[in-house]
């Protein structure tokens, strides 16, 4: 292993960096990082060695690659890498440099077990800004290794937004002045990314050729980050599982343990909990809570999931071809969630429902509802007064209605905002 670990560590003197487009997201490596790591996290494809190769590029114009050192440590040749490898890293460089590195780049160093341990070891006894990334949400902020608690800052990486994907396309995406035909065009480019998502070589790729990479995204992450790393045997209930949930709006482990029953698989109540952890795990869906005062009467109701990417929903559910206001509320859910708010949904007795709250501390600041269509009328009425009586009974007034893109000459409420996600 050593051999190869000084093979890779030779090779990364010549080897090419790939064109990047610059992203709204700025990698701070120049800052004095007081001896803890980056960890940027984030799922699978969706830019964070490109972050990264951007961020060394950036070094490189001061510091040699001796000082600068990146390792993937999906490299095939790195087989079952251990602590042992990590263990070598260092002296390795030594030997080969005469110094340690300055700037230590480690992608997807999930694979490597007890890793975090020696990440500690590092950031007490060496002089070595460490930046790490993982598709795994077991490298969150919430969930690293006690050993890393309070020495690791995590960086989250979510598919582009519409305005990065307009960068993407070569798009002017100011916002400030917009012509008649501007807003056409980005009308247009808007569905096209509600449908095919934001994954960033989805967006370059060729209209005809996307939902096949999208399906091949799709087929690497439940093998790699869900069926092989939480050992699961059973592949049709997982992959019967992440179809029932592509179709559904509400879940209960209840109802997702009977309709596996249903189609002839056997599994525990249990077995489907913890599949739903596992594939929450690999930064791939979200469940989504009511509101509610008690926890243990919240975790009675139906929970809400979102993905992370609008593009696989399309690509791999059998009932969202025309279902844009379900692509429209996810999409919705990614940019709050990516803003960092704790976010619930909201329905009471009577089935009036407010699709986001979003909270501070223990208030409620505010309230989102997506109507996908406003020239509905019934629809736009249902959904206006769900959010107002809400916003009566649990004493908020920022009121939100999130929509495409909002027709001329409609007359909405003035106590309520509307948000128009092709210009957000």
């Amino acid at each position: 292993m050593d051999d190869v670990l000084r093979t890779i560590l030779q090779e990364w003197q010549i080897k090419k960096l790939p064109k990047v487009i610059s992203r709204d997201f700025k990698l701070e490596v120049n800052k004095p990082l007081v001896n803890n790591a980056t960890v940027i996290t984030g799922f699978r494809r969706v830019g964070k060695t490109y972050i990264i190769f951007e961020a060394i590029e950036k070094l490189l114009t001061n510091y040699s690659r001796k000082e600068v050192v990146y390792i993937n440590f999906e490299d095939e040749r790195l087989i079952n890498p251990s602590a042992e490898l990590l263990t070598n890293l260092i002296p390795e460089i030594i030997s080969m440099w005469g110094n340690p590195p300055k700037y230590l780049f480690l992608d997807e160093l999930q694979v490597v077990e007890n890793w975090s341990k020696w990440v500690r070891r590092m950031l007490d006894n060496e002089d070595i800004q460490i930046f790490i990334t993982g598709s795994s949400s077991k490298m969150s902020s919430a969930e690293l290794p006690t050993e890393l608690r309070g020495r690791a800052w995590e960086k989250k990486i979510y598919p582009l937004t519409f305005r990065e994907f307009l960068k993407f396309k070569n798009v002017d995406n100011d916002f400030l002045s917009l012509t008649a035909n501007q807003i056409a065009n980005y009308k247009f480019l808007f569905e096209e990314y509600l449908r095919f998502g934001g994954l960033p070589a989805v967006v370059l790729t060729e209209e005809e050729r996307k939902h096949e990479l999208l399906q091949s995204y799709f087929q690497t992450v439940v093998q790699k980050e869900i069926m092989e790393r939480n050992k699961v045997e059973n592949e049709l209930a997982m992959k019967t599982l992440l179809k029932l949930l592509f179709n559904s709006t509400f879940i209960t482990i209840s109802k997702l343990h009977n309709s596996l029953k249903s189609l002839g698989i056997a599994v525990g109540k249990s077995t489907v909990d913890n599949y739903l952890s596992y594939i929450e795990n690999s930064c791939f869906m979200d469940q989504l809570y009511i509101f509610n005062a008690s926890t243990i009467n919240q975790l009675q109701y139906p929970r809400k999931v979102y993905f992370v990417d609008t593009g696989l929903m399309t690509a791999l559910s059998t009932n969202l071809s025309n279902n844009r206001g379900k692509l429209l509320e996810n999409l919705m859910y990614i940019k709050l969630k990516k803003e960092g708010e704790r976010i619930t949904y909201y329905k009471d007795k009577t089935d009036n429902e407010v699709d986001f709250l979003v909270w501070k501390e223990e208030k409620i600041e505010a309230m989102y509802q997506v109507c996908v269509d406003l020239t509905d009328e019934e629809t736009r009425s249902r959904e206006i007064k769900s959010i107002i009586r809400a916003g009566k009974k649990l004493g908020c007034s920022n009121l939100n209605l999130v929509t495409s893109v909002k027709p001329e000459g409609l007359v909405i409420p003035k106590n309520i905002n509307v948000i128009e996600m092709v210009v957000n």
